[in-house]
């Protein structure tokens, strides 16, 4: 017993003498989810409908470093879209670091270097940026899992927030043979400044991303380097909130091409919907290669709070999303396709 005793009060010695560290906080998410699926293509009546079932876990772990410094990463599966995985036997559900980042925030201004997040989820410059054919649906969240690896830093300028960040897209110095690849610059970079400032009840946030070395980034071409330039806004209306988004897009290199997005989007306690318009036109398309690209998208949902407590929650949501898309080649020949996504969601957060 006395062994004991004096085994526990060296222990406890060498914890108060042990150098401070800083503390992890760990939270997030587990999701199980079950998905219809149904696909229309014209020409050709053909329709296809699938059901799955999907799981997805998201860990985030946090340090406090002090004086402002701090580490995050956001731990997930990246074996599916946004992290949801198909259960279609005894698959391995592997996670990994999906974000992976530390900074500082300080009284005026904040910083923070890694695998950042870009919150692509609530901004279509990026979607309409990397995927311009199609940039519904949250391309970005779901196929890039929301991050990039880059810096960014933010300071308060004029009443408002002033915000850069630079990413890197693609990494093509490796290639070696040619002198096109060569080099560090080669790779692809690109640059974001946003300002987010308020107008009476109204927050306004002018952006613009601008791909700033030739990326293979897009399916419309090679060795792009596309501007993209724009608005989100939003605003209280009653018990809600009203929010919008307008952005243009646009390359001159080896592949022509504009477009532009078009954003509506209403919540109000658990309900949220939006719709999204694009248009897209590749000006180099000849023949049988699709010159016109049209997309109407719609995201509506509810959820419902099962459970609430200081330690986490229980959420259900229904989600309905629907896209319709259209193309036109060059030579005139349409096509139609359209995709209607039922969903069902049970969250526990924590």
């Amino acid at each position: 017993m006395k062994k004991m005793l004096s085994l526990a009060a060296l222990l406890a010695a060498i914890s108060y003498a042990t150098p401070a560290s800083a503390e992890l906080k760990i939270g997030g998410d587990a999701s199980l989810r079950m998905r219809n699926e149904f696909n229309a293509v014209d020409p050709g009546n053909n329709a296809t409908d699938d059901v799955m079932w999907q799981s997805r876990v998201r860990l985030n772990a946090s340090a406090d470093l002090g004086d402002g410094y701090y580490f995050k990463t956001l731990i997930m599966s990246e074996g599916g879209a946004a992290g949801w995985l198909n259960t279609t036997g005894n698959e391995n559900y592997a996670l990994a670091a999906s974000q992976v980042y530390f900074g500082r925030n300080m009284e005026n201004c904040n910083y923070k270097f890694g695998r950042i997040p870009l919150n692509s989820f609530s901004n279509p410059i990026y979607d309409l940026t990397l995927y311009p054919a199609q940039p519904t649906d949250t391309p970005v969240n779901n196929l890039n899992f929301d991050r990039l690896y880059g810096a960014s830093y933010g300071t308060k300028m004029g009443g408002g927030m002033l915000n850069t960040t630079l990413v890197v897209l693609d990494n093509s110095s490796t290639t070696a043979g040619t002198a096109a690849y060569d080099g560090m610059l080669n790779d692809g970079y690109a640059l974001s400044v946003a300002y987010t400032t308020t107008w009476g009840n109204v927050t306004v946030e002018p952006q613009i991303f601008a791909v700033l070395t030739n990326a293979n980034v897009t399916t419309l071409g090679n060795n792009v380097t596309p501007l993209t330039f724009g608005l989100n806004a939003s605003g209280k209306v009653g018990d809600g909130k009203l929010s919008g988004a307008a952005f243009y897009t646009s390359a001159g290199d080896e592949a022509d091409y504009s477009g532009y997005l078009l954003r509506v989007k209403g919540e109000t306690g658990p309900y949220m919907a939006w719709v999204d318009l694009t248009s897209t036109t590749n000006d180099n398309a000849a023949g049988a290669t699709v010159k016109d690209y049209t997309n109407t998208f719609v995201w509506a949902q509810y959820k419902y709070t099962a459970y609430k407590s200081a330690a986490g929650s229980l959420t259900l949501q229904p989600t309905l999303r629907y896209r319709a898309s259209s193309t036109e080649t060059a030579a005139g020949t349409e096509a139609d396709t359209s995709v209607l996504r039922g969903e069902f969601s049970a969250t526990v957060t924590f």
